[in-house]
């Protein structure tokens, strides 16, 4: 076995519980398996793939409730897509030096927990939705879409903190947007991986994770649908995204032993 099965059966009950938090506002989880997966697993490819895979999971849920609510509006949502896909799978097919992607995934998560607090304790009740330029969204695309596909997560961590400050529609519309672009650069992003040799699966202990975030993703989402307040999950959400962010920096990217 890749992993000792105690490692296994702990490593499954935390993927549960992040699956649960990231999914109810609209995430995948990628962020928190990259780092939980470095206390396991050794081969930094089996890392990346097996943090996309999990995101793919989770979000192809969330995607498919989100859908079937109202929320997922598939057309307003195509020009992040247009452009993120191949940056996604640009910044995928770099072969990036261990301690450069920890450090770039490190500042990216940290400076996007911060912007998910700011806006969470900012978010009022009664606001409406601001118009931006046309171009707007395929900057936004394309600019996120090449960072998740470098650091090896969907990119809806680092997209919705981004128009939720900006007001681009309501919280549940850029949460369904969240999953959609995180499943689209997931897929991108593994097929990257694909095409650089990267891709590397340890099988068949990677079915017992896939099965925790799926039923994690899918409480989470549930959550998040039954229009209860998400402004308590927002907030630990960004705290959990906050501590990963130091951890991977400190530990991975400048190798300081803080954190065991």
């Amino acid at each position: 076995m890749s992993i000792a099965l105690l490692d296994l059966i702990l490593v499954a009950l935390v993927f549960f519980v992040v699956a649960t938090l990231y999914s109810s506002v609209g995430f995948g989880g990628g962020s928190s398996y990259l780092a939980i997966l470095t206390l396991v697993l050794v081969s930094f490819f089996a890392i990346r793939t097996t943090a996309l895979l999990c995101n793919l999971t989770v979000v192809l849920g969330s995607c498919y409730l989100y859908y079937q609510s109202g929320h997922l509006q598939i057309k307003k949502f195509l020009p992040f897509i247009v452009t993120s896909i191949p940056l996604a799978f640009l910044g995928a097919a770099f072969r990036l030096e261990e301690k450069v992607f920890f450090i770039i995934l490190a500042i990216a998560l940290i400076i996007s927990s911060l912007a998910l607090i700011v806006q969470t304790l900012s978010l009022k009740p009664n606001w409406q939705a601001k118009k931006y330029p046309v171009y707007a969204p395929y900057v936004l695309g394309a600019g996120i879409g090449f960072l998740s596909g470098l650091v090896g997560i969907g990119g809806g961590i680092f997209l919705a903190p981004v128009l939720n400050h900006l007001k681009w529609d309501k919280p549940i519309v850029i949460a369904s947007l969240a999953s959609f672009f995180i499943l689209v650069n997931s897929i991108s992003g593994i097929t990257g991986l694909i095409a650089s040799d990267s891709f590397e699966v340890f099988w068949p202990e990677i079915v017992v994770l896939l099965l925790a975030v799926l039923l994690g993703g899918q409480l989470g989402v549930r959550i998040s649908l039954g229009r209860l307040s998400a402004k308590r999950i927002r907030m630990l959400t960004a705290i959990l995204v906050l501590f990963v962010g130091i951890r991977v920096l400190l530990k991975n990217g400048l190798e300081l032993n803080f954190f065991s």
